[in-house]
């Protein structure tokens, strides 16, 4: 693991594992980079990993401001210290509407991109409502509060029913975060600007995934997307819901790995990663 300073001192926290073309893993709400556990373990013999904690969470201390730009910009500061020009970025959820930022705000280090169970809308007022909710649940009641009450949409029907590991994997890393962080979070994700328009923008290879079961941004999210932007590739996922990476790991990592293949494997061997 290291640890390194952003744009403005935070600490930021992140593992760097395997050797090859880099893919960098973006996080879900409330979770952290230990998400991408069935990931990495099986890309990192091909594929270099980079896997880092959002402010707030994980090893990451929480400190403001945050907002997806500086998410995004916290990004650039891995890469930074990492060595890497580019990279192929992966968002789940939260980490998706980072992607979204990191591409507008520094598209040359994009590779290529995979967006996995997010959507490039805005909240809508419920969504912010319900999320304000979460703050005041997290200021009275903990972090276990929240982690009880977002288990109930992450996870599909069927992995709630038939794999209790994934429930019980998925609530210890959410039990992790800290207060601070989850609300800085919900803050930024209220905050965060409408995407529409950012995917007609999008040049490079782009990989949309979605579980069939998530309940918290649809496969129909995931279908506009895809149809919103030039060539790109859109695979569900059966039998998974919001955290389709944990849930349907085999599925995930074959999706992934072939469309890294296929569109990375030309930048090998040439210089930074």
């Amino acid at each position: 693991m290291a640890v390194i300073p952003s744009v403005d001192g935070a600490r930021i926290a992140y593992d760097d594992i395997g050797a090859g073309e880099t893919v960098v893993f973006l996080h879900a709400f409330p979770l952290n980079r230990t998400m991408w556990a069935p990931q990495t373990s099986a890309l990192a013999a091909e594929w270099r990993c980079l896997t880092m904690d959002a402010r707030g969470f994980g090893e990451s201390p929480a400190q403001a401001p945050f907002t997806m730009d500086r998410y995004a910009d916290d990004v650039v500061a891995m890469l930074d210290h990492a060595g890497i020009a580019s990279a192929t970025v992966v968002g789940l959820s939260m980490g998706g509407y980072v992607a979204f930022a990191l591409w507008r705000r520094a598209p040359d280090r994009v590779r290529a991109l995979v967006l996995a169970d997010t959507r490039a809308s805005a909240d809508s007022p419920d969504t912010s409502d319900r999320r304000r909710e979460l703050i005041a649940l997290a200021h009275s009641d903990g972090v276990r509060a929240v982690a009880d009450r977002q288990l109930v949409g992450l996870l599909g029907k069927t992995t709630r029913e038939r794999r209790p590991e994934v429930e019980a994997t998925a609530r210890s890393i959410a039990e992790s975060a800290t207060v601070d962080g989850i609300v800085g979070a919900l803050d930024a994700l209220i905050a965060r600007p409408d995407s529409t328009p950012t995917l007609g923008t999008i040049t490079v290879p782009t990989l949309f995934i979605a579980g069939d079961e998530d309940v918290i941004t649809p496969p129909k999210e995931a279908r506009a997307m895809h149809e919103a932007v030039l060539g790109s590739r859109l695979e569900i996922l059966a039998r998974a819901g919001h955290l389709s990476n944990l849930e349907a790991p085999a599925a995930f990592n074959v999706v992934l790995s072939e469309f890294l293949r296929e569109f990375t494997v030309g930048f090998r061997g040439t210089g930074l990663h």
